[in-house]
């Protein structure tokens, strides 16, 4: 069943066109990734899905609905789970007051995931009392990744899950995600540059290119390393 659609949306800043036509679709369940260099719109990609950005043209369908038009907050209470580039994190709130902040995703469920959260990433727990602007990069981003499953989205969207972070613990976020996905049942799309995250994570990928889907990558494709770097490489 699709939980997310895109459909000919075409969006950009001011003047400047910066996603063109752009299709795909995230089935319930799913890890889909999108990759591409820097620039051809990924980040772009994940503000139109969430409502920070407006398509100039096509339709956004959640769940049978049209969102096209909705909010962000809108989206966030349909289950949308958003985590961005950066680690955005509340600095000077402690960890648990950050995670706290997630129970305004997915208005429809009171279902909060506090003890999963804390099996999966055990040294938010240990440092619930710590300000968040005290953790390591690798630390924020599992508590970015947290905050946003507090409520139980049924879509979380990251954006570059791995920058910034040291390779230990990139791939023990990949892991992780992994085991969210399975146990949770939680939908995952994420956009990405690092090629093993891209293998561990996704059951599929679309490629992106000049802010357009080139191809799509699935099953044994994915574990052709040349045919994965040919979309990332400068």
């Amino acid at each position: 069943m699709t939980l997310l659609s895109l459909s000919s949306v075409t969006v950009g800043y001011e003047s400047t066109p910066i996603l063109r036509d752009v299709d795909f679709s995230v089935d319930r369940g799913e890890i889909v990734g999108v990759m591409g260099k820097n620039g051809v719109g990924k980040t772009t990609l994940m503000k139109t899905v969430i409502g920070l950005l407006e398509p100039w043209q096509g339709t956004i369908t959640y769940d049978g609905t049209d969102l096209t038009t909705s909010s962000a907050d809108q989206r966030a209470r349909a289950g949308m789970g958003y985590i961005p580039q950066g680690r955005d994190v509340f600095p000077d709130l402690s960890v648990e007051q950050n995670l706290e902040m997630g129970e305004h995703v997915n208005a429809g469920s009171d279902d909060y995931r506090y003890d999963e959260i804390y099996d999966f990433f055990p040294v938010l727990e240990e440092r619930a009392s710590q300000d968040a602007g005290t953790l390591s990069g690798g630390e924020r981003q599992m508590l970015a990744i947290a905050r946003a499953l507090v409520s139980n989205p049924d879509l979380l969207l990251l954006d570059e899950p791995s920058e910034g972070v040291q390779p230990s613990i990139v791939d023990q976020i990949s892991a992780d995600m992994r085991t969210i996905n399975d146990e949770l049942g939680t939908t995952i799309l994420f956009v990405e540059q690092n090629l093993g995250v891209i293998r561990e994570m996704a059951d599929r990928c679309y490629a992106m290119e000049r802010g357009e889907i080139v191809d799509e990558l699935e099953g044994t494709q994915l574990d052709d390393e040349d045919a994965i770097a040919s979309y990332l490489a400068v």
